[in-house]
């Protein structure tokens, strides 16, 4: 799957879940005002509204002057929806949130997450089996600086996963702690969390070596087609554990 696939069917995601929160909270709008809401042509709408029913929403229609579309209250998903990266992205963060000992109701997320795992047809749960082997957590040291950390790319998680999966270079713009930004392409071997700022691990061919990314500080990521590469072991240091040892 292509970088530009991945980013439009997060699009086509999202905004069919803010279809469906926008008929939760008004109780009925036209296409128009869906439409206005977010940001798409009436034609696009149509074609969500018609993707949503196919997933299980009830969605009723009121013709005329003073219609528009309803959502029936009891109306649940009856399919999953969640991808590998959702889920690996909220593995992710209750890994984060157990690192620095700031979660509460821990079992219950831990449950949550497992039941939504096993919803998963097999081959998503190889390959979030396979995700799973290159996330590690640690802790911070004191001395890293975090008063400029910033947002990560929306985009970056599920190019990581389709890089990491397919075994395809990586290739983002990279901003240093100077502010200097540069060209960089990598290939991509594990997730490092040492909260509050993630990592990118990757080797990097040009320095022959392997490089640490704060994540938030990738740009522009996306995937080298038809450019493979090999796992290689990463060296971390001792209070660096995999995601699965620690929970």
């Amino acid at each position: 799957m292509s970088p530009f696939k991945v980013v439009c069917e997060l699009s086509s995601r999202s905004r069919q879940d803010a279809v469906v929160r926008l008929l939760r909270r008004n109780g009925t709008m036209t296409i128009a005002e869906l439409a206005t809401e977010v940001g798409a042509s009436r034609r696009t709408v149509l074609r969500d509204i018609g993707a949503l029913r196919e997933q299980g929403f009830v969605i009723h229609s009121e013709p005329g002057r003073g219609g528009g579309l309803q959502l029936d209250p009891q109306s649940v998903l009856t399919t999953a929806r969640l991808s590998v990266s959702e889920v690996f992205a909220l593995i992710i963060s209750v890994s984060a949130m157990r690192a620095t000992g700031g979660i509460p109701f821990l079992e219950l997320a831990d449950a949550g997450l497992a039941k939504i795992e096993k919803a998963l047809p097999r081959d998503k749960i190889r390959d979030l089996r396979r995700l799973l082997k290159c996330l590690y957590v640690g802790e911070l040291s004191p001395r890293v600086n975090i008063s400029d950390m910033g947002k990560m790319a929306p985009t970056l998680l599920p190019a990581f996963e389709t890089a990491f999966l397919r075994r395809l270079h990586l290739r983002f713009q990279y901003r240093d702690a100077k502010g200097v930004e540069t060209s960089r392409k990598v290939e991509p071997q594990a997730v490092l969390i040492l909260p509050p700022l993630w990592y990118l691990v990757a080797w990097d061919p040009a320095r022959e070596d392997f490089r640490h990314f704060r994540m938030d500080r990738i740009s522009r990521p996306a995937c080298a087609e038809g450019e493979t590469f090999r796992r290689r072991h990463v060296p971390f240091e001792d209070h660096v554990r995999p995601v699965r040892d620690s929970t």
